[in-house]
């Protein structure tokens, strides 16, 4: 029975009993038998064909401990028969089979413990623990497993730093409980603490470590775990190289995110998926067009996030035409039902290609309520082709669904100015002020040294402060005398001309890009996550500096990825 559960057949452990029984009814008279029985029962619990008939569930094999008398004294049975009732989704009775043991060693807790955690009742679980005369690293990580599962990050930090001793295991569920919960510098100062306490991380802290560095731009950091899965040897698996492929094209090294893909044995729809999706968003749409038919031909079904990749491929490269093919195809030929994100990169769509009432027409005939990004997405089309009559109804269902985000007001403004409507331009300042909206504070990151620099926008916490912004004067001059006007029409605070201007010119990723300029050799390129949509006056003046200080800026907003270079950048001026 016992080879047979090693070699995870319990349905043939129990198959053996059930046969020798009759021959040797004292069989189960033993604890040892019987420990075994209700392991197999546990592994089988959730087959129910396969327990039918057998008469050795959980509940059966519990009367037999108790004739037997072993599930009073036995420890091995007691904890066994707590598991099977677990198994058999009987929290109760496990509860009951838990509260009848005379004494409880730190196994049978254990057990517990990890009934109430897989329940998602962490707080029975504390009870529990709480209740132990003694506890093991266990314990303390099914506790701490349970906090981060439920996003509790504080209570399961809180345990974390009770603890004596860890193993990786309980690093990797703090990390994971950061990187779930978007702690992202929180994760990366772990990381470190990690690292100087000379603990070699398993895969999964790795794959948190690395979706963290995404999220932050943080490429160094992520180049670091890439390079200690080299140094050791570890074995790239779907997962790992999945998250590397991911974590490479949102820091905007799309070359190094090619070549983790290209490196890879054994790749899964989400490698594909993440990796179309890392082109795409960098503007390199045939290039992730001509992949997705190669995963195609290598007989893989692509699922919903394929064709998010698909879409704004064909919306960065303006094939309606083809979007429209792929989008239909999506339920018709691969069974794949468009949810409100493929709508979305449908509205975009038309919408660059100045099919405005078209993508209206769509937005109208959704399966379901369209949401505040689709709506954004119309007015920001309409900016670019200047009509006034959708931008306002887009306007009247963004002040219902998302109404304190004042880009949508900014936007709406842009769009009058072009019209000249100037008292409509007006109107949108005073309900702005009326409405009291604050404007969400632009932030830009940038990774020098290991470390993420942020910026918030007319910041000036960071060290060094006075020297960033005698930067940011140099560079502001320079742009100024090669012919660089300041969008101060974009600024709809009730301020002077003067003020506007400084207003622009202190946007955070101006601020992070004097920093790069400062801090790094001549030449090399910058990379800068912000968390908006970036801005027309900053646009501008990102494309004249990449021109004059001969560098390559590699820049992550909101929406897309943007390689500025010569003056030039990859989206084209529409974004």
């Amino acid at each position: 029975m016992r080879g047979y559960l090693r070699a995870c057949l319990p349905l043939q452990a129990l198959l053996l009993l059930r046969s020798l029984l009759p021959r040797a009814p004292r069989l189960l008279g033993n604890s040892f038998s019987l420990s075994l029985a209700l392991q197999a029962s546990a592994a089988l619990s959730g087959s129910v064909p396969a327990m039918l008939g057998l008469g050795l569930g959980a509940a059966s094999l519990h009367a037999r401990a108790r004739k037997s008398g072993f599930v009073a004294a036995d420890l091995f049975v007691r904890t066994a028969l707590v598991e099977a009732y677990a198994k058999a989704g009987r929290a109760d009775l496990a509860r009951a089979a838990f509260d009848e043991a005379p004494r409880r060693d730190v196994f049978l807790c254990n057990v517990m413990l990890a009934v109430y955690v897989a329940r998602g009742e962490v707080a029975e679980a504390r009870r529990v623990f709480d209740g132990m005369r003694e506890r093991d690293m266990v314990s303390w990580n099914t506790l701490i497993h349970g906090y981060a599962v439920k996003g509790e990050v504080a209570l399961a930090r809180e345990m974390f730093d009770d603890m004596e001793d860890r193993d990786a295991f309980s690093w990797s569920s703090i990390m994971s409980a950061y990187a779930k919960g978007k702690r992202s510098k929180d994760a990366l100062e772990l990381w470190q603490e990690m690292r100087a306490a000379c603990v070699n991380p398993d895969c999964i802290t790795m794959v948190s470590v690395l979706s963290v560095c995404g999220d932050m731009g943080a490429l160094a950091v992520g180049a670091e775990v890439h390079q200690f899965v080299e140094s050791n040897g570890v074995e790239l698996d779907v997962k790992l190289g999945t998250a590397l492929i991911d974590m490479y094209a949102k820091c905007g090294d799309i070359d190094n995110s090619v070549r983790v893909f290209h490196s890879m044995p054994v790749k899964d729809v989400l490698t594909w998926s993440s990796m179309i999706i890392g082109l795409a968003n960098h503007g390199l749409g045939h290039d992730a067009l001509s992949l997705f038919s190669r995963m195609l031909s290598e007989g893989l079904q692509p699922n919903e996030i394929t064709f998010i990749g698909v879409l704004i491929s064909c919306t960065h490269l303006g094939l309606v035409s083809d979007g429209k093919k792929y989008f239909s195809s999506m339920s018709v030929v691969h069974g794949v039902t468009p949810k409100v994100e493929h709508y979305g990169c449908m509205v975009d769509l038309l919408g660059r290609s100045g099919h405005i009432e078209e993508a209206r027409q769509l937005i109208r005939g959704m399966p379901f309520e369209p949401d505040a990004v689709i709506w954004r997405t119309l007015l920001g089309a309409c900016r670019i082709y200047k009509n006034v009559e959708v931008a306002e109804e887009a306007m009247t269902k963004l002040r219902v669904l998302d109404p304190h985000a004042d880009e949508h007001y900014v936007l709406l403004s842009n769009i009058y100015a072009q019209a000249n409507s100037w008292e409509c331009v007006a109107e949108m300042r005073r309900m702005l002020r009326r409405e009291s909206i604050q404007r969400i504070p632009g932030r830009s990151s940038i990774e020098w040294q290991n470390t993420i620099h942020e910026f918030v926008s007319g910041d000036r916490s960071h060290p060094r402060s006075k020297e960033i912004y005698k930067m940011l004067e140099e560079m502001m001059d320079r742009l100024r005398q090669a012919g660089y006007k300041p969008m101060t029409g974009l600024v709809l605070q009730d301020i002077d001309e003067q003020s506007k201007e400084r207003a622009l010119a202190e946007h955070s990723e101006k601020l992070a890009i004097a920093f790069g300029l400062l801090t790094t050799p001549a030449g090399s390129t910058l990379r800068i996550t912000k968390n908006l949509r970036a801005c027309e006056d900053c646009h501008s003046a990102i494309k004249l500096i990449s021109l004059l200080y001969e560098r390559k800026l590699i820049i992550r907003d909101r929406n897309r990825f943007h390689h500025f270079s010569e003056g030039q950048c990859s989206c084209k001026d529409y974004w």
